[in-house]
């Protein structure tokens, strides 16, 4: 019984482990994405496309 509680131990503390790793790329790839909204011009890129699309139509 000991084993299988030290096993139980040790498979939670890994998905513990496994979330912590999750939240921390989550956090990464939100800041990654908060300074690239920051630096693209999205809005521009958008509004030459529909001038494009206007045209073509």
């Amino acid at each position: 019984m000991y084993e299988y509680e030290l096993h139980q131990i040790a498979v939670a503390e890994l998905i513990r482990r496994a979330d912590e790793q999750r939240a921390v790329r989550r956090a990464v790839l939100a800041a990654r994405a908060a300074r690239r909204s920051g630096q693209d011009d999205t809005e521009g890129r958008v509004g030459r496309n529909r001038s494009w699309f206007a045209r073509a139509a």
